[in-house]
């Protein structure tokens, strides 16, 4: 059968020659198991979510909250589809893997990004809001009593890139085009200033705090917003999560497309002002024109 191999690089930027071996031997796998002489894309795309992220799990037990699942996937997924220039949504799955996901958001990770490894800072921004997708929809549907756990790594991946923005990448106006190195990692002051090292003020490690603390929340402040009102939106897709499990980004995006959504265009803060507009984005354009 015909394979995607577009597809499949998109979704293994980063893979060696044995990496993609055992990928193409795993799908082989798949598909003698369903009694087919040829591999298709299912069997590569299950391989490839089996290296990734595990194998799924199965379990009654895991049922339970499938539908806080579903809401958590669906923001990440919903953001990010409409956050104007960010990664195209490949797939949302409440499947849970070995990894310890419940769900998981997949996105096509543009190919220049990846191969240089520059990331401006409106897209580094626009990651913040996206993986705040999952906390923010719990907030939304099920109140902020009802949050839960299930967004410890996502908060802990907001938190380390906002950092970083601020403290190594000088994305800060108000801290400035300089590296703040964290005074804890390090107590040995000889190796630190053998490593050219240096002490800052109390002063300037508050701004970083400030400003840390600023992006992050222009980020959940946009996310909420995006949400909000597009409630409907949500709902259809957590419904369709718990229909079927697993939807695809083009299915996603003819969700989108018959709600007539605009994109959202995120305006990036962390180096002057806020702010943040609508207009339509080229891959929605037949859907709001």
């Amino acid at each position: 059968a015909d394979v995607d191999l577009s597809a499949v690089a998109r979704r293994t930027p980063g893979f060696s020659g044995a990496s993609l071996q055992s990928l193409m031997n795993e799908a082989a796998i798949y598909a003698a198991r369903d009694n087919k002489s040829q591999i298709e894309n299912r069997h590569v795309d299950a391989a490839i979510d089996r290296i990734l992220v595990g194998i799924a799990k199965r379990g009654d037990a895991l049922l339970r909250r499938r539908d806080l699942v579903a809401y958590h996937e669906a923001g990440h997924a919903i953001v990010g589809a409409l956050i104007n220039g960010y990664d195209a949504v490949q797939k949302v799955t409440i499947i849970p893997r070995t990894n310890g996901a419940g769900g998981l958001t997949f996105f096509d990770p543009d190919e220049t990004r990846m191969e240089t490894g520059m990331y401006s800072r409106g897209y580094l921004e626009g990651q913040l809001v996206v993986a705040l997708g999952g906390r923010v929809a719990e907030e939304v549907v099920y109140g902020d009593d009802e949050v839960t756990t299930g967004a410890s790594n996502d908060i802990q991946q907001v938190t380390n890139v906002a950092r970083r923005m601020v403290s190594e990448w000088g994305f800060s106006s108000i801290v400035g085009n300089v590296a703040i190195d964290n005074q804890n990692d390090n107590p040995f002051l000889g190796r630190k200033i053998a490593m050219g090292g240096g002490s800052w003020s109390n002063k300037k490690m508050e701004e970083v705090d400030d400003e840390v603390d600023r992006i992050i929340k222009n980020a959940y402040d946009t996310c909420k917003k995006i949400l909000m009102e597009n409630r409907e939106l949500l709902d259809s897709l957590a419904e369709r999560l718990m229909e079927q499990e697993t939807v695809s980004g083009a299915e996603l995006y003819q969700l989108i497309d018959a709600s007539g959504v605009q994109s959202y265009v995120f305006k990036p803060v962390s180096h002057k002002g806020a702010g943040g507009g609508r207009e339509p984005s080229p891959r929605l354009q037949k859907a709001v024109a």
